[in-house]
């Protein structure tokens, strides 16, 4: 399988909301694979959602502390507790910014056969399960900074040409 190139900040697709997955194919099962294969590339990546390799579609996958697999259509339940830890994103490589999430996450979709999947997940794990569900809804995780911290990520993030 091919590794794709990433999207980045600036790049429209991640600004759309993605559309749901309703044809559980070998279509579909060759985007899983295709962002698996991207995600293992390369080192310290943890989550990739189909959005950042150019597909509308609500997919992503995750590989971290030992634990990966993917979602189809996820919907995701957060705890209240909530803790601050520095983020970063494919799509802004090199910049990591401190930011509050949910520190426990509930995680239910489908899996590339539409078989029914629940993930809970603690700590980074839910993080990145955050961050990624977030690209399927169009949000960078610099829509969550207020706009002072907002403008100097985006100035670290899109150096001027």
């Amino acid at each position: 399988m091919k590794v794709r190139p990433i999207r980045v900040f600036d790049d429209p697709v991640l600004r759309s909301v993605a559309e749901p997955v309703h044809d559980f194919d070998r279509e579909l099962r060759q985007l899983v694979k295709s962002l698996t294969t991207t995600l293992r590339a390369g080192t310290g990546r943890a989550g990739l959602a189909a959005p950042q390799i150019g597909v509308s579609l609500r997919v992503l996958v995750y590989s971290y502390d030992g634990r990966s697999g993917h979602l189809v259509n996820p919907r995701l339940e957060l705890s209240e507790r909530r803790i601050t830890a520095d983020e970063a994103c494919l799509s802004a490589p090199g910049v990591w910014w401190p930011l509050e999430r949910s520190y426990m996450v509930t995680a239910r979709g489908r899996d590339m056969f539409g078989k029914p999947v629940t993930v809970r997940a603690l700590g980074t794990l839910a993080r990145v399960l955050q961050h990624e569900a977030d690209h399927l809804d169009g949000v960078l995780f610099s829509d969550h900074l207020d706009a002072h911290e907002r403008e100097r990520f985006l100035a670290e993030a899109l150096p001027s040409p």
